[in-house]
């Protein structure tokens, strides 16, 4: 378009844009355009996870290899930690304070070993959880994938551990008399719900490592709370046995103490079903399946969030 100015020049405007009294929703929608690091659907955001499934192994891999390359002993560190931990429980609890009554010395042994080695499964991808974010923010700022990459990385780390120590805690319980046979099997199911317990409790701790970096200062506390109230060193129904019923019965319910006793149950021939809750297996299950989602969904939820601010 042109006009013709008083002085006899040519002015010209530029056309109107189809574009004009558009809002940028509205911009974006027609162009698709969408924002930056936005949060994806769950269910594509689980196909993002399956495709960075090679990412996951390799860099839970690495952070092991890593985690005692300046030691002397090495990767020897994770399984002589829990069997050091192991040996001061049973010199304290063990031998001072007569925390196996109830149990042959041939069964508290590999009781206490395989309650420290489980639960310290629990415990590290809770505590690695924590920083799963908070402390890999240069990762997650850096570049684009599902930030549940992270927490779940560090609980398949633990995982990798807890097998290599695996070795040795099925040495100790076949030097006290329990010798392989089918039950063991039942170590695989077992293990695999923790798993998935442990993958949401983690993702849940990563949230909230995200946002509160002071958590971590804290949770050292409430795990040892949570230890000394899973039966690690001692038989909840033996030694609460003066006390009301439910009390125990609490304990004994609290995920540690199931997939602990799943365990115990599988491996020594001394620990019979008479020493595990009702239904231990549907709790377990149950505890697996409610973490796991929840801790899952929950995560997702601020996605768009890890990394900002």
């Amino acid at each position: 378009m042109s006009d013709t100015t008083h002085d006899g020049a040519i002015a010209t405007s530029a056309r109107p844009s189809p574009d004009d009294g558009l809002a940028p929703a509205e911009l974006a929608a027609k162009y698709g355009l969408s924002v930056s690091g936005a949060r994806p659907g769950l269910v594509e955001y689980v196909r993002q996870l399956w495709g960075r499934r090679h990412f996951i192994l390799a860099f839970s891999q690495a952070k092991l290899t890593a985690q005692y390359s300046q030691a002397k002993l090495g990767q020897l560190w994770q399984v002589a930690t829990p069997l050091l931990n192991a040996l001061v429980y049973y010199l304290i609890f063990g031998l001072i304070l007569g925390a196996g009554r109830g149990m042959e010395k041939e069964v508290y042994i590999p009781f206490l070993v395989t309650g420290v080695f489980v639960f310290t499964f629990t415990q590290t991808s809770v505590m690695a959880g924590v920083r799963a974010i908070s402390g890999n923010l240069g990762l997650v700022r850096a570049l684009h994938f599902p930030r549940a990459s992270l927490p779940i990385s560090f609980a398949l780390q633990q995982l990798q551990q807890l097998l290599f120590s695996m070795v040795v805690l099925v040495l100790i319980v076949v030097a006290f008399g329990s010798y392989p046979s089918l039950s063991w099997l039942l170590v695989l199911p077992a293990l695999a719900l923790q798993f998935v317990f442990n993958v949401g409790m983690a993702l849940i701790m990563a949230r909230m490592g995200s946002k509160t970096p002071d958590l971590a200062q804290l949770m050292p506390f409430i795990m040892r709370t949570w230890m000394y109230g899973s039966g690690v060193m001692f038989s909840i129904k033996v030694m609460l046995a003066d006390k009301p019923a439910w009390i125990a019965e609490v304990l004994m319910y609290n995920p540690a103490a199931i997939y602990m006793d799943l365990i115990r149950f599988a491996l020594i021939d001394g620990y019979d079903s008479s020493n595990l809750p009702t239904h231990v297996w549907l709790a377990g299950g149950l505890w697996a399946l409610l973490l796991g989602v929840a801790g899952f969904v929950y995560f997702w939820k601020a996605e768009e969030r890890y990394g900002r601010g």
